[in-house]
């Protein structure tokens, strides 16, 4: 009885570690208002990674910032928007080259949506052979869909060369993609095109640009903390103590 006891013991225990590790594919949450974020997860450094983008409902459709990192959900995020809002995405913002970005781009191009991305990051992607938007942003811009209004805007570099920010100023929404780290994040993640050094100036930027933000949506992990952009410079700061040290 003691050995059957055991097995049960040891069964549940790695029952329970699968279930901590499998997530579901696609993640809608609400965020306020008629925002909400969606996250797909894909794999970095052999970690199960959840990327998040956001999208708005709008009287004159659904603006949606980023694509699914996870290709196979492209589709499934359409039609949850279509079932949830009974509403159409019409547009799809693009803040920067890497692929848990634009990834999706150029499929929803072919649905009809109006993608975007700064000229900075259609340089990249043209350059890398990349899924490319159907429209440029040449420089900082005032988009407005339906009854609402909100700015891309380029802070500097950070993550990467292009990386822009989403700054809803009346509903004191920051979506900051990569650029801004999450409070639950324990290091800068993937460095390969980060400028390190301009990058405290680039949150800087945004922290007197984008006066006291209600929220703050990271890249990926939590964005439950409006401290994030505090956050980030503190994990450059030790990123670059690290640098410093080692040489």
């Amino acid at each position: 009885m003691r050995t059957i006891t055991i097995i049960l013991v040891f069964v549940f225990k790695i029952v329970s570690c699968i279930s901590q590790t499998v997530h579901p594919k696609l993640e809608i949450k609400h965020l306020t208002g008629n925002f909400f974020i969606y996250t797909t997860y894909n794999t970095y450094k052999n970690t199960q990674v959840p990327a998040n983008g956001m999208y708005l409902v709008t009287d004159n459709g659904v603006a949606m910032f980023d694509t699914p990192w996870d290709t196979t959900q492209f589709q499934p995020l359409l039609d949850s928007i279509k079932f949830k809002h009974h509403q159409d995405v019409v547009l799809c913002i693009a803040t920067h080259s890497h692929e848990d970005r634009t990834a999706g781009l150029h499929y929803y191009q072919q649905k009809g949506i109006k993608t975007y991305t700064t000229k900075q990051t259609d340089d990249i992607c043209k350059m890398n052979h990349q899924k490319r938007a159907e429209y440029v942003i040449h420089k900082d811009s005032i988009f407005t869909t339906g009854a609402y209004s909100f700015q891309t805007y380029y802070a500097g570099q950070g993550h990467t060369p292009d990386n822009i920010v989403i700054w809803f100023e009346k509903e004191k929404i920051l979506y900051g993609g990569c650029l801004i780290k999450s409070t639950e994040a324990e290091d800068l993640g993937n460095l390969a095109d980060a400028n390190v050094k301009d990058w405290p100036n680039s949150i800087k930027n945004i922290q007197k640009k984008c006066k006291e933000p209600l929220f703050i949506i990271p890249g990926h992990n939590s964005w439950l903390s409006n401290q994030s952009l505090e956050h980030t410079l503190k994990l450059i700061k030790e990123q670059q103590l690290n640098s410093t040290n080692k040489k």
